[in-house]
Parts: structure tokens; sequence; C-alpha cells
């Protein structure tokens, strides 16, 4: 078996520990409102990732953030004034029979009316890159996702990432990559006419999703790629832990982060990139 095709897991909580899925919707409005469903509306409304007409297709990965980012479209479909529509969407990369299994049992359960499709990505980047293969299986899975996106006549694609992978990419591309990017709310495909990225989950942050997921009693999908499980060598749980540390001294650091891809200063930086060409700050000098 592939490294990262995963290995069986357990198949999801027992059903007396779950939560009834009408409590489970209305928390999300209520008892999670202030630190889940005001700042996805937040989200939406600032960068305008929703539009009337718009037909998104959500993508389900199984994890904790992709589930409840599910559930934020159901929601929002009821109660929100913008009239929209939605395609639930899962690639099958290779999962395990069980994990694959446990995606469809909580989708079920959580009346996630799922497409799932499948995929040999898991297989064909383990072969191309077999020591790391997580940067080419996580592009080949992007463009399987948007492939299916306008193939299902969708103009949107939301992807569940959060307010802490916001700041985790920053720092990673600070310190490992060179440059200073940052995760955007939207964007559009380079590859994919006429299809726009969008993370509406953007402003939630992971502790707030986790405490859902919790009280929900559904068991999320989170073993199925064995490269990403291992903690050492990854520089994403080293990121994560050195923010950790930093918090120690600086309880803001996190907002920190956050902010200073909003407040960028052109007059204080050394270079920039625009439309694929490199500028230096001595171009502007005079």
């Amino acid at each position: 078996m592939s490294k990262i095709a995963g290995k069986g897991c357990e198949t999801g909580v027992p059903s007396s520990e779950r939560k009834p899925i009408e409590d489970i919707e209305r928390s999300i409005i209520k008892k999670y409102r202030k630190h889940i469903w005001s700042k996805f509306i937040k989200a939406i409304k600032d960068y305008n990732l929703i539009q009337e007409g718009d037909r998104v297709a959500v993508a389900i990965s199984g994890g904790k953030d992709s589930l409840l980012m599910a559930k934020l479209f159901q929601e929002l479909q009821k109660h929100g004034n913008v009239p929209f529509e939605v395609e639930y969407i899962a690639m099958d990369p290779g999962y395990h029979p069980d994990i694959k299994e446990l995606l469809i049992e909580n989708c079920k359960y959580l009346n996630i009316p799922v497409h799932i499709f499948e995929s040999d990505i898991f297989e064909v980047a383990d072969r191309m890159a077999k020591d790391y293969p997580c940067y080419m299986c996580a592009r080949m899975r992007r463009g399987a996702l948007y492939g299916k996106t306008k193939e299902l006549g969708c103009n949107k694609l939301a992807l569940g990432h959060h307010y802490n992978d916001v700041i985790e990419t920053t720092l990673l591309n600070v310190l490992y990559s060179g440059n200073f990017k940052t995760m955007l709310p939207k964007l559009k495909s380079a590859n994919f006419e006429g299809i726009e990225l969008i993370r509406p989950l953007y402003y939630i942050e992971e502790t707030s999703i986790r405490r859902f997921i919790e009280y929900s009693g559904i068991w999320p999908l989170n073993c199925a790629c064995m490269v990403a499980a291992e903690r050492i060598g990854n520089k994403r749980y080293e990121i994560k832990d050195l923010i950790e540390s930093l918090k120690k001294n600086s309880e803001n650091v996190e907002k920190s982060i956050f902010k200073a891809a909003q407040n960028v200063n052109m007059d204080s930086i050394l270079g920039w990139e625009k439309d694929g060409e490199k500028y230096s700050y001595l171009d502007f000098y005079e």
C-alpha cells in the first residue's frame, strides 16, 4: 500500500454519543454564533464571496473544516438573502476503504448530499515524488477539484482553509520560501477560466472548529494521509509549535501575523512582484 494511501482508522463515534442533527444545525446559529456563524458571514460580506446566481462547489475532504463548511453553506441557503446553488463534492484520491466509509457515514449523518468521485492521485503522487509527495499530491487534488467544479457547471470552488491556515501559510513562506505571500480569501483560477476559488472560513479559528466538531460527536476524517500524519519533518507542525511558543509572551501574535498581510507598507520593502514582473524599490528611488 502507498504510504499516502493511509491505513484503517476507527469508523466513527457510537451513535449514542452523537448529537441529534437538529441540535447540530441549531448550534451553528445559536451556540456558535459569535465564533463561527458571524465570522463566516463577515468573510462572505467583506470579500464578496457569494453573489446572486452563483453555483458553488463545496469541497469536502471529510476533515473537520470541510464538514463544518458544508453545514455553514446549508444554513446560509436557509437563512441568507442571496439566492445561490450548491454542489457538495468529495474526491476519493485512493482512500483506504475504512476511511471512505467514514467519509460517507459522516456526510449521511449530517444530511450532506455529497457527490463522491474517484481518482488515483495518491498512487500517482507517491510514484512521481516518493520521498515527499505532499506538494505533488496537493497540486493534483486541487486540479481535480477544479475539473469537477467545471464539469458540474459551477463558477466557484469553496475550500475549508481557516484563520490559522492563513497565519501558518504566511509564516511558512517567510521562514522557508524567502517570500511574503499569504492565503487569499478568493482568487481566480489560472487554468480553469471562469472559476473562482473562495475560502469562507477565512476568519474562523481552528479552536472554534474543534469545539463544534467535539460538540457534534462527529469523528472527522483525519488519518487519510500517512505523510501528513507524521509530525517529524512536517514544516506546518513546526510553524504551529512556533506560534504556540510565541503566544506565551504575546497573546496577540496570531492577530498581528494575520493583519501583516493587510498592512504592507510599499515604501518600506526592498522588492515586490506584480503580474509576473519583479520590481525593486530602487526602480522608483529618486
